[in-house]
This record gives structure tokens, sequence and C-alpha cells, in this order.
């Protein structure tokens, strides 16, 4: 039977829950300091050490160029109307959007974190992914992959995938017209490619470029058991996500992943300003610990911008967590770390380092530092990091 987490269905009755309705969603912007100020833009709270579970809404078959209207763009696909999602079918209806100005993202927050101060880091452990619907689309538009312009490939166009959670993998038809034709099945690997905090600037910013405080990273270590740590901006943090993925891969080089909506469990904590700056050193740029890695992300107007960002954040950190020398740790960048394209496609380019932390262990301040890393995640990333 199919399963369609509609709001509220399947929510844990104890549960700190925010559902995607109109009223706690932004499309196509991401929360300002002015959002924080106004009680009514407020959609939920979360303690620090305490979890929340938060539904998500992809914006493909809601655009424009899919015709507004998710039941039929969705029908056209074979999809019940009863197995679209209401929410999506309601931000529609009621969430405004300028088309020419905004971002296509739906965005659920922001949630305020009581305690949270600029200067801080917020850790946001990536608990529970679950697909709210059994189907995704990758799409490329306006001229944004990385392939634009090109006669072959550009366009407005895109590919509906089915899923199954149980074998984990998502699959499409080669011919869409043959029922029983070959298929192309690929593995999923839920992830949020939006999760922020509040800027501190006044004006809501596009929700396509990432920045300093998170939004649209597209990282996709962020999977199950993973934590990504942001530097807070305003009083009070202000969490959102939104970007749900059920697949991506690095570069991200149509444009989109494979989206899909996704409910999420995340746990949160506070990191203060003082213990994360002898903890960390730079605490300026969003960093992740991800399945035994260290994910210092670099963020630039090019890939070489962004490449050499996520170099430079990768040195201070090592540096300080374990006592190398900055010499050292850049010619050790050179041999034993992966740098990759996180995505090439959000106006600002993201790049990231995977540092694996078992290379430290004869360190004198690898028990130590792994110890300080596991108090600021989720119980599931320190029996992770335990294993290494």
């Amino acid at each position: 039977m199919t399963r369609i987490l509609q709001t509220g269905v399947d929510v844990p009755a104890d549960a700190n829950y925010v559902a995607s309705t109109p009223d706690h969603v932004l499309w196509g912007r991401l929360p300002a300091s002015g959002d924080m100020a106004s009680f009514g833009r407020m959609v939920g709270e979360v303690e620090p050490g305490g979890s929340i579970v938060i539904d998500t809404v992809s914006h493909e078959g809601l655009l424009p160029d899919q015709g507004s209207d998710p039941i039929a763009y969705f029908g056209s696909h074979g999809v019940p109307a009863d197995e679209v999602l209401d929410d999506a079918a309601a931000i529609v209806r009621e969430v405004p959007r300028d088309p020419d100005a905004d971002g296509p993202h739906v965005v659920t927050g922001p949630i305020r974190v009581p305690g949270a101060h600029p200067g801080d880091l917020l850790a946001v452990s990536i608990v529970k992914l679950e697909p709210r619907v059994p189907y995704g689309v990758i799409s490329t538009r306006h001229a944004r992959g990385v392939l634009a312009n090109s006669t072959d490939f550009d366009g407005d166009y895109g590919q509906f995938c089915r899923a199954d959670e149980e074998t984990g993998t998502a699959w499409f038809r080669v011919c869409p017209s043959a029922a029983d034709g070959p298929a192309v099945r690929f593995p999923m690997r839920p992830f949020l490619g939006i999760t922020g905090v509040t800027t501190a600037c006044e004006t809501r910013p596009s929700s396509i470029p990432p920045a300093e405080f998170g939004g649209n990273i597209d990282l996709n270590d962020l999977t199950e058991g993973a934590t990504l740590f942001l530097p807070v901006q305003v009083e009070g943090a202000g969490l959102y996500v939104g970007d749900p993925h059920f697949a991506q891969g690095n570069g991200e080089v149509a444009l989109t992943a494979l989206e899909a909506s996704l409910r999420a469990t995340l746990h949160v904590e506070v990191v203060p300003a003082a213990r994360a700056k002898s903890l960390f050193g730079r605490t300026d740029l969003p960093f992740a610990v991800a399945h035994g890695a260290l994910i210092p992300l670099g963020l630039g107007d090019t890939l070489d911008d962004a490449l050499k960002q996520s170099v430079e954040h990768t040195i201070d950190m090592v540096s300080t967590l374990f006592g190398l020398p900055r010499h050292q740790a850049y010619l050790l960048l050179s041999a034993a770390v992966d740098f990759d394209v996180t995505q090439a496609v959000d106006i600002v380019k993201g790049a990231h380092g995977l540092v694996d932390l078992t290379m430290f262990r004869d360190c004198p301040g690898y028990d130590e530092a792994i110890a300080a890393i596991g108090s600021f995640t989720a119980e599931s990333v320190r029996i992770n990091m335990r294993r290494q």
C-alpha cells in the first residue's frame, strides 16, 4: 500500500511538530530578522537538546512552467489526486511568490531556538528523513544548468521518477510510453538541500544562493546521522528547512536533484561562541560532521573561489582541532583529503572537503576533540563517531 504522509499523518502524538501548511512556509525567500521580531512569523520552537519534526514540500509540480497545479501535473504522470500532498496544492493557492524575483523553493520556518545568540553555532543533527510521497522530479530550466546556453541541452524540461522506499531506490523508464520497457534505477539518499538560520538583514534573501547562514547548501552528505553546524546570525537562530531531495549527485549539474517531499526529524544543540571558537577556530562558515568525516564548506562566485575557501576552512579547523601546524595541514590535504563540488548551479558555487577523522587518532587532542564534537550532536551521530 502506498504511504502518503499528508499533514499530521503518522506523526507521533508526543512530537514537537511543524507542518508545512501555507501559514508556516515562505516560497522563494528565506527568513530575515524581521520575521524573528514578529510573533506571527514564528512557526515553532525547539529547546537546545530537543528534537523537532518538520514537514517539507518540494517545489516541483508547483511552478508556473508545470502549470501551477500539482494535482494536474502529477496526475499527468499517473499519480492519483489523493496521493498528491494537500499542503502542496494549498501553497500554490495561498502563498505569494514573485516568479521574476523569488527562488523556487518552499521553506518551512523560522523556528526559534531559545538561548541561541549571534556568534554561537547551531548544531542540527539529521535523525530521520521520511519520504512523504513515492515520486519526485529532476529538472532543468531558466538556463541555470552547467550546460546552460548549449544547443543540445538547454531548455525547460524534466524527468518524473518513481521511488520505492522499501528498496531505497528511484527509477524512470527509458521510454516513458513503454509501461514495461527498460528502466534506469539509482539509490535514494534523502537529504535536505536547504537548512539554515535566519539572516540579520532586513530584506528576505532569495532562496537560491547559499551564504554564511547556510540556506541552499545542497550538501548531499547531510543524510541521516549527519550534523550541520551553522553560524547563528540573530537572537533565537530562526531555523528553517526546505528543498527536500531523494537523491543528488555532487555538482547537481542539470539544476535540480531528484526533488521530492520529506518529513524531517531534527535534533538541535547550541555551541556557545567562545566554545565554538576554541574548538573549531573559524566559525563564520557552515560545516558538517557526517559518517566519520569532517566536512568544511566553501562558497564563492566561481568554483575556484569556493574551493579556495573550503581549503582554507579545512586548514583552520584541522589545525585547531588536532594541533597540526598549518603548513603540515595544507600538505596533508593534498595527500589525503578529497575536495568535491557541492553544487555548481545556485548562483553562489559550493565546494567541500571530506576529512577522515581517523587520520588523527594518534594526535594528543583527538579524544578530546571527538568527545567535544559528539557533545553537540544527536546520539545517532555520536554512535557513528564512536565506531570510527
